[in-house]
């Protein structure tokens, strides 16, 4: 097999490897998870910002560690299977597979909610189509429409922040920190506005396409997660200036709702048109990651083979794309899965224990990629390696802190599913002997 049928070509630069980063983090997840969230929290929702915020800066940093050494498709999949065997690897994958499948159908139903109620199913089949296509057309085609969608997003959020903070209904009080809804309210709140951060996992899953790895990949990922943070604390602190930590907690359509108190409702369609701009980021940023950690399950035989394959002419996982957008395309069609998919939460949250745990094995600066030389045994290495493991210890921790504070229902589907996979992955090694 030629090296253009076997791998991926290297075409995206830093710049676009933040904004596929941005368009998986600035989803229609901003547009409503800030009302769940202020209903765990209460007054408390901005802690569980921050919360959500340093364990997405650990998980981050790991991965970007992690990118820089092993730049291939697949992401967690393949930093746990380096680093911690086969089976942890697996269970990475698995959990991202099966969960963010599922969340791809969520957001094509959620696309559909919003631009055409009526027939939300046939939007959404129509959106993973559409999106598909723009996929199997090559990586830049991709990065190109992701573009567009985040620069509409951006302009609909910033417009919603001068809105609230400009307005006569804005109060600083409202802003109170104090955890009323308790620790585990805050815990809750953080595990659940977390997942607005997760995007930037898809940066890495793309890391065979990527540019000079070593040194994109650890740039864009920080970068991207920055410039996240700054625009959710905006919105965040703009919301509950206007509506208080209660009426934000009860809104159906925080934002909308928001610009409707703050005494400019004409503002509404337009939220409503960038939360349906937003969701489609998301699904496009969704079906890229699936596929390429199908492509790198499929490498292994954990996934049919035929997967594998790569376009000779557009150089992207055609079989994988095609299979996941199929997939995701009936289960759009036939269910509704939006408020059926709480084990793709606590998936993530795995998925990204993984990442810390393989991070942390990297242990000393002597790492190969982390700029000392290999066989270095100074006193500065070691030290620089006992703060090296400081982050993923912190981040492991965080991931499972923020899995359990799920409610129940989200645990125990989600500690199901990777029951399931564990069982399927033992089978299928009894069945090779």
């Amino acid at each position: 097999m030629t090296q253009s049928a076997a791998e991926l070509r290297r075409t995206l630069g830093v710049t676009d490897a933040v904004v596929i980063g941005l368009g998986s983090m600035i989803g229609a997840g901003i547009f409503a998870a800030l009302g769940p969230a202020a209903r765990a929290a209460g007054s408390g929702l901005l802690l569980g910002l921050a919360v959500a915020a340093v364990v997405a800066y650990c998980n981050a940093t790991s991965s970007a560690r992690l990118a820089a050494l092993y730049p291939a498709s697949g992401g967690t999949y393949v930093y746990g299977r380096e680093r911690l065997g086969p089976f942890w690897g697996y269970l990475a994958g698995w959990s991202f597979v099966v969960g963010k499948t599922a969340s791809c159908a969520a957001m094509a139903l959620t696309v559909g909610a919003y631009v055409w109620p009526g027939q939300a199913h046939a939007v959404a089949v129509a959106a993973v189509v559409a999106l598909t296509a723009v996929n199997y057309g090559g990586i830049q085609k991709s990065a190109w429409l992701t573009r567009v969608i985040v620069a509409v997003v951006l302009a609909v959020l910033a417009s919603v922040v001068v809105v609230c903070l400009g307005s006569g209904a804005s109060e600083a009080g409202r802003l109170d920190v104090g955890a009323s809804g308790g620790a585990g309210g805050v815990l809750q709140a953080a595990g659940l506005l977390f997942f607005a951060f997760a995007g930037y996992a898809r940066i890495a899953t793309l890391g065979e396409e990527v540019r000079d790895p070593a040194r994109t990949i650890p740039r864009a990922i920080p970068l991207a997660l920055g410039i996240t943070l700054v625009v959710y604390a905006a919105v965040a602190v703009a919301v509950l200036s206007v509506l208080g930590a209660d009426a934000l907690g009860r809104a159906g359509a925080p934002l909308v709702e928001a610009v409707r108190a703050a005494g400019v409702p004409g503002l509404a369609p337009v939220v409503r048109v960038g939360a349906a701009v937003a969701a489609l980021g998301s699904l496009l940023a969704l079906i890229l990651g699936v596929s390429r950690t199908t492509l790198a399950m499929a490498r292994d035989g954990h996934l049919p083979r035929a997967l594998s394959a790569v376009h000779p002419r557009f150089q992207v996982p055609h079989r994988a794309e095609a299979a996941v957008g199929a997939v995701v395309a009936v289960l759009a069609a036939t269910v509704d899965v939006r408020g059926a998919i709480g084990f793709s939460s606590f998936g993530v949250l795995a998925y990204y224990a993984v990442a810390n745990a393989s991070a942390w094995t990297l242990g000393s600066a002597s790492e190969p990629g982390s700029g000392s030389s290999a066989g270095s045994t100074s006193d500065a290495d070691a030290g620089s390696g006992s703060v090296a493991r400081v982050v993923p210890a912190v981040g492991l921790l965080g991931c499972g802190v923020l899995a359990f504070a799920l409610p129940a229902v989200s645990v125990v589907v989600g500690a199901g599913v990777l029951g399931v996979g564990a069982v399927a992955y033992g089978v299928r090694k009894r069945r090779a002997r």
